[in-house]
């Protein structure tokens, strides 16, 4: 093996999101104010700004007029301003109109593709001189001779000097900087190691999160109402599981649509992308949808433990921002403007301190977080049913989050129950024909490619627990809560065993969240693999 080749930099930003970007820009904006320089890049594993970012979207746009005043005049690509907002209660033949709570009134808002707006961001930031390299996967921490972080490195490409694919990889790239920042996103490979080794969760919650899984259609014309805004509760869930659904009306007769499910959920048959389907053919909303086509779809884990379930965001050479950290507003469903604010409040840092020493404490007593601390008792007061969750919502709404408490959240896979200890409930799934007919047409539609002769990424450390204990006890749930069809058991000559089909990885996280033995462990895999969402 060859040395790899080394890069030096100020400051390095691992995932090109809203947080990453919105860190890079106003540290160069900060750079002009106080003739200083940054040398900054920023590393993305997706082929293409933007191709893995997926969320509903709506945003809040102030932080975004504090990053760059004036960009309404020159918005991204997909942009609708919000207007009517609906709230509907679902039973499995109806539906009831619910008054908007407080948290999900949308007005002056704007309906984004995530992935839209990250590359209209890219380019704003390398024109203010910050290097960006989409393709290339962080795969390891570079540690210096104290343990600090000092940079990371860049994941063996799996191509051999002669352009060939082989199972021996030649070497990456070592990225050293002072300072690494991490923006990767929900439950990211290298914060999650970090988060671990430095135990920066000591003294709090677990983190907790949902599945999101969404699609984007052409719906019939006259069908789609640009800017409405309708979220539901209710069927297809059981009033045990958390979650619901959002419609967004676009531009173009498009509309985008999706589902969450809390990861929390006790049914160890509980299917999330079998609900996702389900509510889309109850037969108040599938009448949207029919004559139109499947444009996209993804799946994304998304962070829901809030305020109590806050790591520490630094450690020795390196700080945690965005999803990474876990700033979503679950109320809101929103984390796009909190994640701004939080890669300008690093960058005001970095620029005043060169040093992560401080960010926590800065963080902490910032907008952000107490944002987070206002709701942070909604999401967690959903344990006890929909029921006792929504008299709980309604009275923190009321009391503007002074309640003297503060509920615990718990670790998603500590919920899921095991076959003996749980009857599921009777869920009648109704037949439904609307597209994807099933998962793997939901991965052609999520344009997901992975080199066949890369390592699978997906590591599960004793395979003879699934075929055994497993099998017995939960009956083997990956099978049912990946969206892609990753994980199947299959019997042939040699007996039971796990097939992992890691080329349909569209990169959620979910079964290295919801595994109940927390035996899989997902890693990055080579630059450029996994989902090309398009705006999603």
């Amino acid at each position: 093996m060859s040395e790899r080749e080394i890069m030096e930099y100020d400051v390095i930003i691992v995932g090109a999101g809203p947080a990453g970007l919105a860190c890079a820009i106003r540290l160069k904006q900060l750079d002009v104010i106080n003739s200083t320089n940054h040398s900054i890049c920023i590393i993305e594993k997706a082929a293409e700004i933007g191709a893995h970012s997926l969320s509903g979207a709506v945003i809040e746009p102030q932080p975004l007029d504090d990053l760059l005043p004036g960009w309404r005049d020159n918005p991204p690509s997909m942009c609708i301003p919000a207007g009517e907002d609906v709230f509907l209660l679902l039973s499995k033949t109806g539906s009831r109109k619910l008054p908007t709570p407080p948290q999900g009134k949308n007005h002056g808002n704007f309906i984004v593709s995530l992935g839209a707006l990250c590359a209209w961001m890219a380019p704003q930031a390398e024109a203010l001189g910050v290097d960006i390299f989409p393709g290339y996967a962080a795969s390891a921490i570079h540690y210096l001779a104290d343990g600090a972080v000092g940079g990371v490195i860049i994941g063996d490409m799996g191509v051999a000097e002669d352009g060939s694919h082989k199972p021996t990889f030649v070497e990456g790239i070592e990225i050293h900087a002072p300072l690494t920042v991490l923006s990767e996103g929900c439950r990211g490979h290298l914060s999650k190691q970090l988060i671990e080794k430095f135990a920066l969760d000591k003294g709090c919650d677990p983190q907790t999160y949902g599945i999101g899984t969404k699609e984007l259609w052409r719906v019939a014309p006259g069908k789609s109402q640009p800017g409405k805004i309708q979220h539901s509760i209710g069927w297809p869930l059981d009033n045990k599981t958390y979650g619901g659904s959002f419609i967004y009306h676009l531009d173009n007769d498009r509309v985008a649509v999706g589902f969450v499910s809390g990861l929390d959920y006790q049914d160890p048959n509980f299917q999330p992308w079998e609900a996702f389907q389900q509510f889309k053919n109850h037969p108040d909303i599938k009448p949207l949808f029919e004559g139109g086509e499947i444009l996209s779809a993804g799946a994304r884990a998304i962070v829901e433990g809030g305020y109590q379930s806050l790591p520490t965001t630094q450690m020795p050479g390196a700080i945690l921002i965005g999803d990474a950290a876990g700033t979503l507003n679950v109320p809101k469903i929103k984390g796009v403007h909190q994640a701004i604010r939080g890669g300008m409040l690093a960058a005001e840092h970095l620029s005043e301190t060169d040093g992560s020493q401080g960010f926590d404490k800065k963080l902490r007593a910032s907008p952000i977080m107490a944002e987070l601390k206002k709701v942070r008792n909604i999401r967690p007061g959903f344990h006890r049913g929909l029921w006792a969750g929504l008299f709980n919502a309604a009275w923190e709404t009321i009391s503007l989050g002074y309640s003297p408490w503060t509920l615990k959240n718990r670790s998603d896979h500590t919920a899921l129950k095991k076959l003996n200890d749980y009857t599921s409930p009777e869920r009648n799934w109704i037949k439904r024909d609307l597209a994807p007919r099933d998962r793997l047409a939901s991965v052609y539609f999520a344009t997901t490619a992975h080199d066949e002769d890369q390592p699978v990424h997906l590591k599960v450390a004793d395979t003879n627990i699934c075929i055994t204990q497993c099998t017995e006890e939960y009956g083997n749930p990956c099978t049912r809560f990946c969206p892609a069809n990753v994980y199947e058991i299959v019997a042939d000559e040699a007996g039971k065993r796990l097939q992992i089909n890691a080329a349909n990885c569209v990169h959620c996280k979910t079964c290295d969240i919801k595994d109940p033995y927390q035996i899989i462990n997902w890693v990055t895999p080579e630059g450029g693999s996994g989902p090309n969402y398009q705006n999603l």
